[in-house]
């Protein structure tokens, strides 16, 4: 059972810090867009860089990444938004196939401690000569505990990680819809 319990456990530990980090990474969109809207067309592109750096999250770092590059024309801060947005998805999705693996990993260690339970079972039945109730029960329940943990294991991993998986479909939509905020916003701030 040692070894399901690591699995759990560790799946757990990935699946917290990706629920806080992704936590972390949510801002208010719609708020941050306007902010930087409005510092674009006050202040120039200088003061939305330095607004994008001193904020958090994704969204804040790929608008930095668009902005950085507003001087080599509309083509490259479209470009640069693309790459660098599917560089912030894969931060989102960071040790998501270590829990995937955890998931798989739980059951099958389960039916491996059964697989142990059963042998323990029938060489008490050995050692004994004889099959009763009582020679057997303590291999079987080693059996069914194991296969029990495993599965609950499983279960309440894979709660974890579509909720994760949740969590940054949220975000790279977010993310999309917010990367063609500001290539609208450059357009018309360049028209200016």
């Amino acid at each position: 059972m040692l070894p399901v319990l690591v699995c759990l456990v560790l799946g757990l530990a990935l699946s917290i810090e990706r629920i806080l980090y992704l936590t972390m990474a949510q801002i208010n969109t719609k708020k941050f867009t306007a902010e930087v809207e409005k510092v674009l067309n006050e202040q120039g592109v200088e003061a939305a860089l330095e607004l994008c750096r001193n904020t958090r999250g994704p969204i804040a770092s790929i608008y930095y990444q668009g902005l950085l590059r507003y001087d080599q024309g509309l083509e490259a801060v479209e470009k640069a938004v693309v790459s660098y947005g599917s560089v912030q998805q894969g931060h989102l999705e960071t040790n998501l196939s270590w829990i995937s693996l955890f998931i798989s990993l739980s059951p099958s260690l389960g039916f491996m401690g059964t697989v142990v339970g059963m042998i323990q079972a029938f060489d008490d039945i050995q050692a004994q000569a004889t099959i009763s109730p009582t020679v057997v029960a303590g291999g079987i329940k080693v059996a069914l505990l194991t296969t029990m943990l495993g599965l609950i294991s499983a279960c309440i991993l894979q709660v974890f990680f579509n909720y994760i998986l949740s969590k940054i479909e949220g975000l790279v939509v977010k993310m999309e819809d917010t990367s063609i905020t500001l290539v609208d916003m450059l357009t018309a701030y360049n028209k200016r």
